[in-house]
């Protein structure tokens, strides 16, 4: 998940655990203030009724044996009886019931209090409806709940818009300095625009980093071409010696095997070194890419001078590319990249068997697909076909283990994707998958 999501998902959650609680505060004290206003409500009716008490209102009270409603809503009653002597006084209390009028029963907030008038002791009852106050309860509940959804939503849609300008910086930084940064000798110091501290402290950062890289970069590029140049020149000078010496007709038989077998590795040593200083100056970006580059002539061309090892080892060729492909590239590590896996198809192919080049078309992009009858390769071992001298086939003696390391950092370096699918006995498939 995003920052900007997180942050906007955590100010939503918190403001929704604020609404709450503060909505739960409101219901309750709406309780206790209306509660406290109905009891003081009754009390007045109780002072207003006795101040106004006569005679006959004391009669008509004391004739009704069951609750008087004098609301035409059943909202509001009194009872009025006399009480004896040797009751109990009740000063004045509150109570919460329920009561039945006229087959309805409601809840009341009652007033119970013992008051004397001319000499006899009465005992007066006042009650009020509580159902005013739990519809009330009810309509807050539901604008409460009406406001909470409403402030998530218009809370999410605003925090997630302020996230996103307050970290447009950030993402531009990430896209800009990181992701589209290819070669840090190329890298645009330039800083982003922003007021946030932290943001301009990570472009800073990154900056210098870059920095240090390019100089690092710059070190490794001028040691591999000194060390290419100071290696490569001993061998070309100890190879036209042994050359010579092979020349000399005193020379024998067992001297030639032993200089043939000197010239042999001082060959591979310098097929070792030049496969290294072509992956370097592929990773560091030292080719240009201004060719326009024809799939299916390449194909013809790596297959043409190939031809000579596919007689020798009386393999098919198969070539089926119905449509073409072109980008722009470089050529020439292109057609290295393709001369490598056709060459590994006949390499590790059987006797009489076929190596079949077609392409497929995905959403991903075109694909090109190398396929040969060979010994193929245990699953756990396509993990490192891509690794720096790390030799697959044991049983070529020829092979040092740099072929697939240099597909890969030509792949990479014209963003193509290559895959190996192979198994043990029934040969391997190589899928090249270019930007679509």
């Amino acid at each position: 998940m995003k920052l900007q999501f997180k942050l906007a998902l955590y100010n939503t959650l918190t403001k929704i655990a604020i609404i709450t609680m503060l909505g739960i505060l409101i219901l309750v004290s709406i309780n206790h203030i209306s509660v406290n206003h109905i009891q003081q409500r009754l009390l007045q009716k109780k002072t207003r009724l006795i101040a106004n008490l006569s005679n006959i209102e004391v009669n008509d009270l004391l004739l009704q044996k069951t609750f008087t409603d004098y609301n035409l809503l059943r909202e509001e009653y009194i009872i009025l009886k006399e009480i004896k002597k040797e009751e109990n006084p009740i000063k004045q209390r509150f109570i919460q019931e329920l009561r039945s009028i006229e087959g309805n029963q409601e809840e009341f907030q009652i007033l119970i209090t013992d008051f004397s008038y001319e000499g006899k002791d009465y005992r007066l009852e006042l009650g009020e409806t509580m159902s005013t106050l739990a519809q009330l309860e009810r309509t807050i509940s539901m604008f409460t709940f009406g406001i909470l959804i409403a402030a998530v939503i218009l809370t999410l849609i605003i925090d997630l818009g302020f996230m996103q300008f307050l970290l447009a910086p950030f993402y531009q930084i990430i896209d800009q300095k990181l992701n589209k940064v290819n070669d840090p000798i190329n890298f645009n110091y330039q800083p982003i625009k922003t007021t946030t501290a932290d943001f301009r402290i990570l472009d800073q950062s990154i900056s210098v980093l870059m920095n240090k890289i390019a100089t690092l970069f710059l070190t490794e590029k001028e040691f591999i071409a000194n060390v290419s140049h100071e290696l490569l020149t001993p061998i070309s000078v100890l190879n036209t010696r042994l050359e010579n010496l092979l020349n000399d007709e005193q020379l024998s038989p067992e001297g030639e095997n032993k200089l043939f077998a000197c010239l042999k590795t001082l060959n591979r040593l310098k097929a070792i070194i030049n496969s290294l200083l072509l992956i370097s100056k592929v990773e560091n970006n030292q080719y240009n890419k201004s060719d326009t580059i024809s799939v299916k002539d390449t194909v013809a061309e790596v297959c043409e001078e190939l031809e000579h090892r596919l007689l020798m080892m009386k393999l098919k060729m198969n070539i089926t590319l119905a449509e073409d492909y072109t980008f722009t590239g470089n050529k020439s590590l292109f057609h290295t990249l393709l001369t490598n896996l056709v060459n590994n198809a006949i390499k590790y192919n059987k006797p009489s068997g076929s190596v079949s080049i077609y392409s497929e078309q995905y959403a991903e992009g075109y694909t090109l697909i190398i396929a040969d009858t060979g010994i193929g390769m245990d699953p756990e071992l396509v993990e490192d076909a891509f690794i720096r001298f790390e030799k697959l086939q044991s049983e070529k003696a020829d092979s040092h283990g740099l072929g697939l390391a240099i597909v890969r950092s030509i792949a990479s370096f014209h963003n193509i994707k290559v895959n190996i699918n192979s198994k043990k006995g029934e040969g391997t498939q190589v899928r090249i998958t270019f930007p679509s």
